[in-house]
Order: C-alpha cells, then structure tokens, then sequence
C-alpha cells in the first residue's frame, strides 16, 4: 500500500456524551484519520488521479492551484507523493504554519496581496497558467466532477455501510460543496426521508 491508499476509510465515533439526555444518536465521521488529517485529502487524491486517466495529467505536468484551505495541502501532499511539481497561490494573509505546511510538503507558494483576497490568488494562478502552457494543470477544485464523484464512491458508501443505512439527518460544512453533494444524493436515493443540512461561515458563505 502507498499513502495515497491510506486515504479514507475513516471510522465513525458515536459522541455519547453529548447525546446523553436529548434521545439522539449522533456518530462523526472521523476525517481526520486521514493521512494529512481532512476530509480534502479525499479530493485532492481523486482530481489528480482523474486527471492522469483523461490524459490532461502527464508526467512533467505542474500542478497550479489558487487555494487558502485543507485542498492546498492535500493537493502538496499527493503531488509530493507521486511526484508532481505542484505551484499555490494563495493569499498573504495565510498562516505561517499553513505556508511552512506546505513548503515541507514540496509546494512553491506564490502569495498574493491580501487585500486582493481569493480573487487576487485565482488571478495570479492562471497568469501561471498562461506561463506553463500546455504543462500547467489546473484542479479547480469547485469546478471539477471529481470533488463530489469521490465523495459517492467512497464517504457516502462508508457512511451508509457503518451506519447499516440507519440515518434521519446528515450535516456537513461546505466549502466547494462536495461532499454535502455527493454524500446526499447517495443516501436520499435510498433513504428518501433523510434530511441534509449544510453549515456554511456567515461572513463567506457558499449557498446563500
């Protein structure tokens, strides 16, 4: 087994503690038992193998993406695992543990202005698309069917199968909507009671 297939497979915790006087059951799903500790390790993993199937992934191929969360990581982390150049922007107002994160990682960070935000960082990173031509890859990761296909094949799977399909509500936060998406139209279409609920940050919301 290589690292990569270490990813996923997480166990569920039932948080009994919490639940002890409201007559609910409530599991997490630990994703953080995943080799860069999030559930983005999933995605970072399935768009660039996707990618190596379509062909839009060779071997001398760099990896460019604009990124201020966990997909960053992941993305540095299986690039340095299969042994792709990969190039982040992101704005300068990341952590220096995050940037020192993904420098150990391999990454080249490319930091933006930080009043520019995400904007700032999604503009750099296709001028360096520009510059590597036919070499540069681009994930895009709230644009790419991998994000929520992976989350069909394999979270929602294991969701239902550790569950034995007894579930009545699934919340997830959303950041690309990925896996709300994918895990959701899994178990509605066999359990068409279940209730979604998505949390999203008030000050940057995705769905309202």
């Amino acid at each position: 087994m290589n690292i990569i297939e270490s990813i996923g497979r997480t166990p569920l915790v039932e948080l009994t503690k919490l639940t002890k006087d409201c007559g609910a059951r409530i599991f997490l799903k630990s994703e953080f038992f995943n080799p860069l500790a999030s559930v983005k390790d999933r995605i970072g993993a399935a768009m660039i193998e996707a990618a190596e199937k379509d062909g839009s992934l060779k071997p001398d191929s760099v990896v460019i993406e604009p990124t201020s969360g966990n997909t960053g990581i992941a993305l540095a982390f299986v690039c340095a695992a299969k042994g792709y150049k990969c190039i982040l922007t992101m704005p300068e107002t990341m952590s220096k543990e995050r940037r020192l994160l993904l420098r150990l990682l391999g990454a080249d960070i490319v930091l933006t202005p930080g009043p520019k935000g995400m904007g700032g960082a999604i503009s750099k990173a296709s001028q360096l698309m520009e510059e590597h031509g036919d070499k540069g890859f681009m994930p895009q990761q709230f644009n790419n069917p991998a994000n929520p296909e992976v989350h069909r094949k394999t979270t929602a799977e294991e969701i239902w199968s550790g569950m034995e399909g007894k579930i009545d509500c699934f919340i997830s936060g959303v950041g690309t909507g990925g896996t709300i998406t994918g895990v959701s139209e899994v178990i509605k279409k066999r359990n068409p009671d279940m209730i979604s609920v998505a949390v999203e940050p008030i000050e940057s919301p995705v769905i309202t």
